[in-house]
């Protein structure tokens, strides 16, 4: 995939199809942060792949003017793959569901980020299954009341992050739906990513799960309970910036900068870049109320990527094998001459 000296705008990247996702669903500022990102980067739609599975977010392949392949529920990871490793010149963007990804399709989806396929995914988390009518998902809270658990999920939910990281992947970002503005720096940072970059965006369902991120996301309090973590700079947060993260002992810890002599000297450096994962896994696991919800990129680490790998593999077995074409193959080996 190689960017150009190309003009887009994100009108380029739009299909001639009517979006048919609800009014107010975070699924139309996604769409609109790829297709700004897309421009941004210059690549052009011939190179371009999105593959979904099954689910709400699965329709954004038909909203794209760019190919497309809309899989069966749980397999995007696998066709994906299969279309990077076939085609390694093409940009291949996976859009799933907190369902579609993490249930049926976990296995795939864990694999493709252990063996890092050169993909963007980007995993739609509204904590809920909203095509099939609002039934609790792998990430749903424990305890929240859904139309499969009526008295409140028993289930321990998973961590996206924690779960990326703990299949060896190489880039993690979070992002929230209707903050355009860092998605769509996000989407291109992870474009431009050699590897599996997985993007989590936290993404509100309005008709089953409406809120469910509002108490760290909304207007009046994202401030001060999330924090947009920048690589080679200070972990500082809040509304005036008075707050930041140190490490103590083996846990970070929320200060107030001029509390107990603390300065923003004191304060963590986000290294997105470090290979050991240890501080990166903390990040990625926050959860409010004790600490800030972490945004951006928290973790992008090179490394060889699948696709490269076959790739370099079959020329490597084509320039040393001793059979180049048919006629080496018929008369390797014992052979005959009939008369």
């Amino acid at each position: 995939m190689e960017e150009t000296t190309l003009k887009y705008t994100a009108k380029d990247y739009k299909s001639d199809q009517e979006v048919r996702w609800c009014p107010g669903c975070g699924d139309h500022a996604v769409l609109s942060s790829v297709q700004r990102a897309l421009a941004e980067l210059g690549i052009p739609k011939e190179q371009i792949a999105f593959i979904s599975g099954i689910g709400c977010s699965s329709r954004f392949p038909y909203y794209m003017d760019t190919y497309g392949f809309h899989g069966i529920h749980g397999r995007a990871a696998a066709i994906a793959s299969g279309v990077k490793t076939a085609n390694p010149e093409l940009s291949v963007w996976q859009i799933t569901g907190d369902g579609d990804a993490l249930a049926i399709g976990g296995n795939h989806f864990i694999h493709a980020v252990r063996r890092n396929v050169d993909l963007n995914i980007i995993l739609f988390n509204n904590e809920i299954y909203g095509l099939t009518k609002g039934q609790y998902s792998p990430t749903s809270s424990k305890g929240l009341v859904t139309k499969t658990s009526p008295f409140g999920t028993v289930e321990e939910p998973f961590s996206v992050g924690e779960l990326v990281i703990g299949a060896k992947g190489k880039f993690f970002a979070r992002t929230i739906d209707a903050n355009i503005a860092l998605s769509t720096q996000i989407y291109t940072a992870a474009a431009r990513h050699k590897g599996a970059s997985v993007i989590e965006v936290l993404q509100n369902c309005v008709i089953f799960n409406d809120g469910i991120h509002e108490e760290v996301t909304g207007k009046e309090v994202r401030d001060d309970r999330t924090i947009i973590l920048k690589h080679g700079e200070p972990m500082i947060f809040g509304k005036d910036n008075e707050k930041g993260l140190i490490l103590d002992g083996l846990k970070l810890k929320v200060v107030k900068i001029g509390e107990n002599g603390i300065t923003e000297k004191d304060l963590l450096i986000h290294n997105a870049a470090e290979p050991n994962p240890g501080i990166q896994y903390m990040l990625a696991n926050m959860r409010y109320p004790e600490y800030p919800v972490a945004l951006g990129i928290i973790r992008a680490v090179e490394g060889i990527t699948y696709d490269a790998s076959v790739h370099g593999q079959i020329k490597d077995i084509r320039e040393n094998a001793k059979i180049k074409c048919m006629d080496d193959l018929l008369s390797s080996g014992s052979t005959w001459n009939v008369e």
